[in-house]
């Protein structure tokens, strides 16, 4: 009898630690951790670059190289741009333009990000259309150790010009993509950005004063589960870190939600630098978003 009676305490031990685990897997699961905040960021950090890559390439339409304006080495010296129909066609309207940017091996861009693969760019060629949509896909695409894959567009239009505003574009983003770590993991993004030039549209010839605000909403897929992703304050993107070869993002702040639970990622004061805070379950932690 006490054999027996050990043995079923033993199995009922067993259940209860079991059940004792699972409860605690799944109470670790109801956060997102700091792995997946930092991860977010690299994603955010990838997902700016080649739309800053993409939009310099639509409004150079017939040049095979990134903007170099006063001296502000924007992007890279080292791609190979082409396009279809080939440079030194006029194009007309109605044109379908395919720009295909060629890292190669692998080049280091201006905030010292490092890229490699292909982004191909395709459109319609509207010369005096209020709104464009510009389509781009990845091929072996890697930014710094993540790779990139899927598609997103973006549609750009002009704004209506004020007594303290210009007129000046806007464009919105539209994301359906994959980034796979070093390390195996995959995290799936679905959603829009809104990016506004809010300071220096009216220097065209200078790159580095260029500000932009970014909102928008997103979710993402990470592979311990589904996190909702607000900029509940406007991201500050400032072209000028990159002479400093700092990442562009930094203010605003975005609020995670994960099984009931928030979280928010702080990019600071404007500084040039690399560091984010990310608050959860009232512990904040530093965030290293450059490379």
């Amino acid at each position: 009898m006490k054999t027996k009676s050990f043995i079923k305490m033993a199995a009922l031990s067993a259940v209860f630690f079991f059940a004792s685990c699972s409860k605690n897997d799944s109470s670790d699961n109801s956060f997102m951790t700091k792995e997946e905040a930092q991860s977010s960021s690299k994603i955010d950090l990838a997902s700016d670059d080649v739309s800053s890559i993409v939009e310099d390439q639509y409004n150079n339409i017939n040049s095979n190289s990134f903007s170099n304006k006063n001296g502000d080495v924007a992007l890279s010296a080292c791609a190979t741009i082409t396009r279809i129909p080939s440079f030194g066609t006029a194009l007309v309207d109605g044109d379908q333009v395919t720009k295909t940017i060629d890292f190669g091996a692998g080049c280091t861009l201006s905030n010292n990000n490092f890229v490699s693969g292909k982004i191909v760019i395709t459109f319609t060629y509207h010369p005096t259309a209020a709104s464009q949509t510009v389509n781009y896909s990845f091929v072996n695409f890697y930014h710094n150790t993540i790779k990139i894959e899927g598609d997103k567009s973006f549609t750009r239009t002009m704004s209506v010009a004020t007594a303290t505003s210009p007129s000046h574009p806007i464009v919105v983003m539209n994301m359906d993509l994959t980034a796979t770590t070093i390390n195996g993991e995959i995290h799936h993004r679905v959603g829009t950005r809104t990016r506004e030039i809010i300071e220096g549209y009216g220097t065209p010839n200078v790159f580095s004063d260029n500000i932009y605000s970014i909102t928008g909403n997103w979710t993402t897929t990470h592979p311990s589960g589904i996190v909702t992703s607000t900029i509940t304050t406007p991201l500050k993107a400032k072209m000028s870190c990159m002479n400093t070869q700092k990442p562009l993002l930094v203010e605003g702040v975005i609020t995670f939600t994960k099984n009931n639970h928030s979280a928010t990622l702080d990019y600071g004061n404007g500084d040039c630098d690399n560091l984010a805070v990310y608050t959860v379950n009232g512990n904040s932690y530093n965030i290293v978003i450059g490379n």
